[in-house]
């Protein structure tokens, strides 16, 4: 199967990194005051007009395994969903989760600290849900795959304290609710050749989820009021 290059990941992974390398070398991490003046995404400043950060926050990170982690599970899912689905339908629900991630955020753990990319990377995770009743019965091994995976990193989220419970719940709603509008948009009839190489993947989706599925590796920070940032708290 020629497989194409997911080039919308990749670019998203850049820009991660390219964030991270300035927050590094600018002390964006230091403590909670750093990852604020830096963007984090914060509910007050959010409720007081300044909406950017809902953004800004999904592309910093709070260390160097939080940014480890997250890319890895970037690439995994991220690429993915951009063959199924295709490049503009995946960035179109990468950023809306990350929207629904860091809305999510605001109102329901506004004192929270938070950043980190996984709020998007659940949606891309609840859009793989959505890719698979989208595909009827060739896409049930693929939902079989999916899930365990979408649970196990449920049980981190409520069980690991520095892990946004919002953010994570948020984004992997949104993630399954704009896949499925999406994908209803999608023509009946597809080309072919690129429902045979979906359908493929669906059949053998262990390809490209058993990397995120053996190290729970979907982590989004949130720090607490005086609660130090340090690269363990990224876990």
């Amino acid at each position: 199967m020629n497989r194409r290059l997911p080039w919308a990941t990749f670019a998203l992974i850049a820009i991660n990194v390219v964030v991270f390398a300035w927050q590094f070398f600018t002390h964006g991490f230091d403590s909670n005051q750093a990852l604020v003046d830096h963007g984090a995404l914060y509910g007050p400043a959010v409720l007081h007009g300044e909406w950017w950060r809902i953004v800004s926050g999904a592309f910093e990170h709070g260390g160097v395994l939080h940014i480890a982690l997250n890319m890895f599970a970037l690439y995994q899912v991220g690429a993915f969903v951009e063959f199924v689905a295709g490049r503009p339908r995946m960035l179109a629900i990468y950023f809306i989760a990350l929207l629904g991630s860091g809305l999510a955020v605001t109102f329901f753990a506004p004192n929270q600290i938070t950043v980190g990319a996984s709020g998007a990377i659940f949606g891309l995770f609840g859009a793989l849900v959505a890719i698979g009743i989208r595909m009827g019965q060739a896409g049930r091994s693929l939902i079989g795959q999916t899930l365990p995976i979408i649970g196990i990193n449920l049980v981190l989220t409520f069980t690991i304290p520095t892990i946004s419970i919002a953010g994570h719940v948020g984004g992997l709603i949104s993630g399954f609710l704009a896949g499925l509008a999406l994908l209803m948009m999608m023509p009946r009839r597809v080309q072919a050749q690129e429902q045979v190489e979906a359908d493929e993947l669906a059949a053998h989706p262990q390809e490209a989820l058993v990397g995120a599925a053996e190290t729970g590796d979907v982590h989004e920070f949130a720090a607490g009021d005086g609660h130090e940032v340090t690269e363990e708290d990224a876990r």
